[in-house]
């Protein structure tokens, strides 16, 4: 037996670890109570985003649409509450954005499952068609005031923490108990239903799926559609945080949840990814693009340090997956030699 390989999520740990050591050392201040709540306020809405795209890159896809179901979820939520004065529970408005999300994820889920359409080049399509309808039929602009009942969740609060050296204040918000529900129920769906393996048998190789008897097409189908309702309550948890609705505010961040995604060690090919692994690329791209002032580092270099951990962490995982295929062929030689 060989020495058991360290898993890709150590490394991504190791490096968070390192660039909150550096940051540490230069600024004295990224330890303190406030920036970590602040950090984990900044880290609640891509770590919902990367979740949904955790599953699809697992099952050998792409989605690229959803920020864009997320926008046109929250605005049209935002809009039809408070054309209603709508005074209930705020549990009604992440059930109907999620609604409205799931409707898009499947249109998604049918394009890809039942036409067989590379799933990179629909979302693109719809991403363009959601947007249209959100800016062209909808007219969307920012939503100043909403609801008081989306406004009261936002605001509402776990815990404050405060930096003794300055008194600055910071508020945990109740709404990182959405990200715990989110990942709580993609981890169960994952790894303790015949669905989640499915996922990852689609992902390794859909024909052998299919011989294996999973139903392939109704659980691509599935995927998109849990992806447009985990989009939709990011959205409605976006806008309940910032206490307005801002419909172009999360538009571009597909890029950045898909690189923390294979970052964290999820394959692009599919069939291989974790939880642990999303959710620490995740933090660790939430890291860099909150705590480069702490450095004195100028914001139009964050791209560039992005980007750069990325290639690497990237480069890394593919560079595991070729010690990986030249380390199959030298094990089954050897079984077959023994």
């Amino acid at each position: 037996m060989g020495k058991k390989r360290l898993g890709h999520e150590f490394y991504v740990f190791l490096a968070i670890v390192s660039l909150s050591l550096i940051i540490q050392a230069r600024s004295g201040q990224f330890f303190t109570l406030n920036n970590i709540v602040d950090l984990m306020v900044s880290f609640i809405v891509p770590a919902i985003f990367a979740m949904c795209e955790l599953i699809v890159i697992i099952s050998g896809g792409m989605d690229v649409s959803f920020p864009a179901v997320a926008s046109l979820s929250m605005f049209a939520t935002t809009k039809i509450l408070l054309s209603m004065d709508y005074t209930g529970n705020v549990f009604f408005a992440f059930l109907l954005s999620g609604s409205f999300g799931l409707i898009m994820g499947a249109i998604n889920g049918a394009l890809i499952s039942i036409f067989n359409l590379p799933a990179l080049i629909v979302t693109l399509g719809t991403q363009s068609i959601f947007m249209g309808i959100l800016q062209g039929a909808l007219n969307a602009q920012e939503i100043a005031e909403i609801p008081k009942v989306m406004f009261d969740f936002g605001n509402a609060k776990l815990f404050v923490a405060i930096n003794p050296l300055n008194g600055l204040k910071s508020n945990m918000s109740s709404s990182i108990l959405i990200l715990f529900a989110v990942v709580i129920i993609t981890y169960v769906f994952l790894h303790f239903t015949m669905w989640g393996r499915g996922v990852y048998a689609i992902g390794g190789d859909s024909n052998s799926a299919i011989r294996a008897g999973f139903k392939v097409k109704q659980i691509k189908f599935s995927i998109y559609c849990f992806v447009g309702i985990v989009a939709g309550i990011a959205g409605m948890t976006r806008v309940c945080m910032m206490q307005n609705c801002q419909p172009n505010n999360l538009i571009g961040m597909e890029m950045t949840v898909i690189a923390a995604v294979v970052l964290g060690g999820t394959s692009v090919k599919g069939g291989s990814g974790t939880i642990i692994g999303a959710l620490l690329g995740t933090f660790l791209l939430t890291i860099i693009s909150n705590s480069l002032l702490l450095l004195s580092i100028p914001t139009y270099w964050q791209s560039f340090f992005t980007g750069l951990i990325i290639i690497i962490g990237t480069g890394v995982t593919s560079f595991q997956l070729i010690l990986s295929s030249h380390r199959l062929p030298s094990m089954r030689k050897s079984k077959n030699e023994a």
